[in-house]
């Protein structure tokens, strides 16, 4: 098969075809993401659709940048959602990002997968639609396409593949808020990074193989975040154990914890990153530091490039779990910041009292914010230049919302124009901002759940 019939990596492997349930309409699709060895697909013209059999306002499909190495192939984003060109407030967005690394490919194979399943249910799956509804997804299948097409011999434990055209791992070239990542930093990484200014993002994973474990962050730390125990953890540890437990549960396989023989076992198929092995200049932890965005790592598979034969073993395996994930963007709280004029305020600092972040957290151009929170009571502090802290307390209630985070606008009681605020957001700088914290802090301390599993990892290292 060839062209519009099939989705194939050079040298055989990994393959979508009429066999495992991939129909015509998704065949454009997936050779806009540069998946079928010798066939191109032009640039998409007017609004970019692809299913258009399946409802031309449902999605849309774009490419970050154009990166020019030895091939000329784009970063293709395709966004599904009710208004999926545009950001509409009120509407968190969602990402999942796959095949980082080129010869991890069940998780491309999955989100192509996961791109049918969520147009051709639309309208007819109560949960599909709801989840449509209320969520902007954005799905890129390769972040590594270069990488994904220089595999000639795919193997379970490592190809030639993994590191793209110009020989950098992806997920080592990102900076680090941990040392200094003096790296060149490639294209792929520039373009996605560029990409996070560009949108809210809210939550997120990337999908690899070559282990069956749900990752969070942090990958890389110091004292002040806990490495002295072993591990490295975020002030919003609860809410990252809670992601990736979520998407864990529902894979019968991941949380049984121990299903790759010749890898260490997982309690409950969930590790904190660096409780694994610590990397730097990792992609998760850049999401959470300067794009505010909650990512997780998914390990998906025990065999990197599994034979096509497997596939539809993978995508019933995951279905239930990459749902039920995006559900977990409704989390918490939400709204908007607004003078006492009713204006809407950008780039003001909101945040949970005892959980601040290094970079903090900030409003968008509209004034929104969103808060991951688990059910509970929390105080939120917002901070406007010139003025004292405004803290206001939330309930977040234990029965979540109907897709939807609970809603609370903050209407500031200040009087006059606040034009302190600056126009453009002020990112923090991309340089280690953890080198300078001191050694200890409450939130590093180990509570009993990660006791245990520092205990287990010092036996198994």
């Amino acid at each position: 098969m060839s062209g519009p019939e099939c989705l194939t990596a050079a040298g055989g492997g990994a393959r979508l075809g009429r066999e495992n349930g991939l129909r015509p309409p998704l065949a454009g699709a997936a050779a806009a993401f540069g998946s079928c060895a010798g066939f191109r697909l032009p640039p998409p013209e007017g609004d970019g659709r692809v299913f258009e059999e399946r409802g031309p306002k449902l999605q849309f499909y774009h490419s970050l940048t154009q990166y020019w190495e030895i091939c000329e192939r784009n970063l293709w984003v395709l966004v599904v959602g009710r208004f999926p060109k545009e950001h509409r407030i009120g509407i968190p967005e969602f990402k999942y990002v796959a095949n980082m690394h080129g010869d991890e490919t069940v998780g491309r194979e999955l989100l192509l997968h996961l791109i049918e399943h969520l147009v051709t249910n639309d309208g007819k799956d109560v949960e599909i639609t709801n989840l449509i509804n209320s969520t902007r997804i954005h799905l890129m299948p390769s972040m590594n396409p270069d990488g994904f097409e220089a595999v000639v011999k795919p193997d379970c434990f490592y190809s030639n593949g993994r590191e793209n055209s110009n020989y950098y791992d992806l997920n080592r070239n990102f900076p680090d808020a941990f040392e200094l990542n003096n790296v060149s930093r490639q294209p792929e990484t520039a373009a996605v990074m560029e990409w996070l200014k560009t949108e809210t993002f809210v939550l997120s994973a990337n999908l690899h193989g070559g282990a069956l474990v749900a990752s969070y962050p942090f990958d890389n730390g110091v004292p002040a975040t806990g490495t002295l125990y072993s591990r490295s953890i975020t002030p919003d540890d609860d809410v990252f154990q809670y992601l990736a437990h979520t998407y864990a549960s529902r894979n019968p396989t991941m949380k049984k914890g121990d299903q790759c023989k010749t890898k260490m076992n997982f309690p409950n198929g969930i590790t904190n990153g660096y409780s694994w092995y610590p990397l730097k200049g990792g992609m998760q932890d850049y999401n959470y530091i300067w794009a505010q965005c909650f990512e997780i790592t998914l390990e998906l598979s025990c065999c990197k490039y599994p034979h096509e034969e497997k596939l539809p073993f993978f995508w019933n395996k995951n279905k239930a779990s990459l749902i039920e994930y995006i559900k977990q963007v409704h989390l918490g709280v939400k709204g908007q910041v607004f003078d006492q004029n009713g204006n809407p305020l950008p780039n003001v600092i909101v945040e949970v009292q005892n959980r601040k972040h290094i970079c903090p957290y900030r409003t968008n151009k509209f004034g929104e914010y969103y808060l991951l929170l688990l059910p509970g009571s929390y105080i939120i502090n917002v901070t406007v230049p010139g003025h004292d802290p405004y803290l206001t307390k939330v309930v977040i209630p234990e029965k979540s919302q109907n897709f939807s985070a609970l809603k609370k606008d903050i209407l500031l009681p200040f009087r006059g124009q606040l034009d302190s605020i600056p126009v453009s957001n002020p990112s923090c700088s991309k340089i280690p901002l953890y080198s300078d914290l001191p050694s200890h802090s409450e939130a590093t301390k180990p509570g009993l759940f990660l006791f245990l599993v520092t205990v287990f990892h010092a036996f198994v290292k």
